[in-house]
């Protein structure tokens, strides 16, 4: 598959894209499960902004072929392998897809980026009558209220004026976007890992915030509450296990 020339993309992530695809949660194997059972058909599944082709691997389990976009050249090259996902640098907007032959469109913690009103176009016509579009995104994590509170000093407090406009989005959880199909009603699916202190702190220092602010002010903000953090974490080598609120929405095209 060729890729079309590139439209301008706010590209948040390039910067360490092997250490986002070490560091970034995955999503559960329930959703995919979801998914493929409400798939009419299993062809060819598009997983757009993929980044690390963490959902790409999971589609693969269950569709002939995916086909995984991304518009950073530096995520595709770090993203995971696998034999019937096919990685092609290109925007949500100009993807390079044929006219109806998507069965699944997914975008996991990505569609806050899009030009919404082009995509909403792009998908109209690639995806095939009776075609599912699913698009995800998780808030800020939780692990206990005493570490929380730190986390969300930095979320909140240190990192505010850092965070791109577009993360409003993600925080109203995408109540803001429609698309013109129906739309299904969703199980809950919940989004858990066993971490250790320093997978957290890995974790926090690939927000897109933080990157910014350490740009700026040439220190890294998550250094500002590191010994809170592991004080209220208790052991350096202890593990506990961390939340996000996973919000899913899925439109099924007539």
């Amino acid at each position: 598959m060729t890729s079309p020339e590139q439209s301008p993309f706010k590209d948040h992530f390039s910067y360490d894209s092997s250490s986002y695809s070490k560091h970034r949660p995955g999503y559960p194997d329930a959703l995919f499960s979801y998914l493929s059972t409400i798939s009419q058909q299993h062809k060819i599944a598009w997983d757009c902004a993929t980044g690390s082709g963490q959902s790409a691997l999971q589609l693969a389990k269950d569709f002939q072929t995916v086909i995984a976009t991304d518009a950073s050249e530096s995520q595709i090259r770090n993203a995971y392998t696998q034999e019937n996902v096919l990685y092609t640098v290109a925007s949500a907007e100009r993807p390079g897809i044929k006219e109806s032959s998507i069965d699944l469109i997914t975008i996991a913690q990505a569609l806050h980026w899009f030009d919404l009103p082009a995509f909403s176009s792009v998908v109209e016509c690639t995806l095939k009558e009776g075609g599912i579009l699913a698009a995800w995104s998780y808030n800020l994590l939780t692990v206990h209220p005493d570490i929380d509170k730190h986390i969300n000093h930095l979320y909140s407090d240190i990192l505010n004026q850092y965070w791109p406009a577009e993360r409003t989005i993600v925080e109203n959880g995408y109540n803001n976007v429609s698309f013109p199909f129906k739309e299904l009603a969703v199980p809950e699916f919940n989004m858990t890992i066993i971490w250790s202190f320093q997978q957290l702190i890995s974790y926090l220092s690939t927000w897109s915030a933080v990157n910014a602010y350490t740009t700026r002010n040439n220190q890294n903000p998550v250094d500002l509450i590191y010994d809170n953090l592991l004080q209220s974490w208790g052991n350096i080598d202890g593990i506990r296990q961390v939340a996000w609120p996973l919000t899913v929405r899925v439109w099924q095209k007539p």
